[in-house]
């Protein structure tokens, strides 16, 4: 079954991964983020893309999200473990933390939310009631306890449109709606990779607290300090789980 993983903000690339070659894949709905690297990674075949591009200047606005789960389908992969930065509302998702969330909640706008618009022979609907594979958020979980690693096994994404952080008022709104985490790029990747029939799951790290929950302002510094840390933890969560899928 291939796997792949799309790294986020602070996973531009994957330490440990042996490259063996990148692929650049032509797609209905324009170039993904870049090219797909194949690789090894402990004992794996995997495939990996960054999602903001390798260069990471691509805002979460403009990611071609369909372009970035076609390509991944049209090369054959089966499960996909997406990585990204959030920020963190309940009191457990404090910053460095990892996340599986289990719920997600789009307050996303004018992006390409799904494959089934053109050229149709019926309307196509997709059951999302789960919007995270529980087989593969199962895999993950079981993943980082072999690696002691402290991880909350739930939550709620909620899905903004960015590239600008929140408003205090903002945050406490989607703390009212039951949002435990806020990130920019979890929709429509979600639903497109259900569309596609892949099993997709997340891992989310916390890198600041969402706007007014503490005192202090929210600075690059401190976001970059807390993924440093984080992004070490999911490394070492990856390497446990990808030989498992």
């Amino acid at each position: 079954m291939a796997v792949a993983i799309i790294g986020g903000t602070g996973l531009t690339s994957l330490k440990g991964l042996e490259i063996q070659r990148r692929e650049v894949v032509h797609t209905p709905y324009g170039e993904p983020s870049g090219p797909i690297t194949h690789g090894v990674f402990h004992g794996r075949d995997v495939m990996f893309l960054a999602r903001h591009g390798y260069g990471h200047t691509i805002p979460p606005h403009k990611v071609n999200y369909r372009a970035n789960l076609w390509a991944l389908k049209h090369l054959g992969v089966e499960r996909l473990v997406a990585v990204a930065a959030v920020g963190g509302i309940s009191e457990d998702m404090e910053p460095a933390r990892l996340v599986v969330p289990d719920q997600v909640i789009d307050y996303t706008y004018s992006r390409s939310h799904t494959l089934f618009e053109d050229d149709l022979t019926h309307v196509t609907h997709i059951d999302f009631t789960h919007p995270y594979d529980p087989p593969l958020r199962k895999l993950m979980i079981e993943a980082a306890e072999r690696a002691e690693l402290d991880v909350v096994p739930h939550g709620t994404y909620g899905a903004t449109q960015g590239p600008r952080l929140e408003t205090a008022a903002e945050i406490r709104r989607l703390r009212q709606d039951g949002c435990d985490l806020v990130g920019m790029t979890g929709m429509p990747e979600a639903a497109l990779a259900r569309e596609l029939g892949i099993a997709y799951a997340a891992c989310a790290v916390v890198a600041n607290w969402g706007a007014g929950l503490r005192s202090e302002e929210i600075t690059m510094e401190d976001i970059e300090q807390n993924l440093r840390l984080g992004m070490e933890r999911v490394r070492t969560l990856l390497g446990e789980l990808i030989p498992t899928v």
